[in-house]
């Protein structure tokens, strides 16, 4: 029986950990958003990713987006509102009366509920080896960030933003084969452009979208280019090499990116604490990136009456369909 090939693995990690520093340095940039209206800059960020992604996604797209079901666009939707939309507000309204490491605590113990998920709706034991990954991970997070003080409201939206950010992962996969991480990442932009432009418009009326300041510009324009649009497409092209379960892992260096990059903008420091956290996560990510992936069952020779030149993946595996983003 054959793994996935080296290759695509590698390339997989490679895209999964490059989304995943973009995702935290953008934390970093969104500093300078507080006083911006939030769902109306969230309308701004994906929506401009949006356009910028058509371009390179209008080939086929026509095609592929009339062959997805009612379920499918339900999906879809759901992606948008619960691991982008409602990821950010969740993370934001956390922030009100938490300090912003329990939200990044919370969010790092996302690769120990995939990993414990995944394998159940699948009728099978979570395994060992992916487990303690992700509890590596999780464990790291958690030493970079720190506690912190919350209350309870705190404490309630910083759980929300661990389910969008669990959403983002499992909503999607089943999203990939179909449309490819390009015209997926294509559509829940838009999608989550629409929805919170409507959350926008039905909290602060006409006020949700205003003219940005300078630094506000700029911390639009790097969430909207460099986090979204780079970003996703590298999260689910790695997703599409690795599955759900190894790609979710890598979330773990979102907290690791936000705490390196914040000193330079003289948002926070990077200590001792860091530094070991950082090892931490880099330890699990090693752990759940050596684990043996879903095998793959050679097609039989007398079944398909000649020589077997594909394989067959697993039950509920995103297959590897190209080596480029567009799948």
């Amino acid at each position: 029986m054959n793994s996935v090939p080296r290759t695509s693995s590698r390339a997989g990690m490679l895209l999964a950990a490059t989304a995943c520093v973009l995702v935290g340095a953008s934390f970093t940039a969104g500093g300078a958003l507080v006083d911006y209206p939030h769902a109306g800059g969230q309308a701004l960020r994906y929506g401009a990713a949006c356009l910028l992604l058509l371009v390179p996604a209008r080939r086929h797209a026509a095609a592929r987006l009339r062959a997805l079901g009612w379920r499918q666009w339900a999906l879809a939707a759901a992606v948008a509102g619960v691991g982008m939309v409602g990821f950010n507000m969740s993370v934001l309204a956390a922030e009100r009366s938490a300090q912003p490491a329990v939200p990044g605590v919370m969010v790092g113990c996302a690769p120990v509920v995939v990993a414990v998920l995944v394998p159940l709706a699948r009728g099978r034991r979570p395994a060992v080896t992916g487990t303690t990954a992700a509890l590596l991970v999780a464990a790291g997070a958690f030493v970079v960030q720190g506690w912190g003080g919350s209350d309870g409201p705190g404490l309630f939206w910083s759980v929300m933003a661990l389910v969008g950010e669990v959403g983002f992962a499992l909503l999607a996969a089943p999203l990939v084969a179909p449309l490819g991480p390009l015209l997926l990442s294509t559509c829940v932009c838009g999608l989550a452009a629409a929805e919170a432009m409507v959350l926008g418009l039905a909290a602060d009326g006409r006020a949700a979208l205003r003219m940005p300041t300078g630094d506000e510009a700029m911390a639009l324009g790097w969430q909207a280019v460099v986090a979204t649009v780079i970003g996703f497409v590298c999260w689910y092209a790695g997703m599409q090499r690795l599955g759900a379960e190894r790609a979710t892992l890598f979330s773990g260096l979102i907290p690791v990116s936000a705490a390196v990059t914040a000193p330079l903008v003289s948002l926070g420091t990077f200590g001792a604490a860091q530094l070991a956290g950082g090892v931490l996560v880099a330890a699990g990510v090693a752990v759940g990136a050596g684990a043996q992936g879903p095998r793959r069952r050679p097609v039989s020779s007398e079944r398909a009456g000649k020589a077997p030149v594909a394989t067959v993946p697993e039950a509920g595996r995103v297959p590897v369909l190209a080596d480029r983003f567009g799948g």
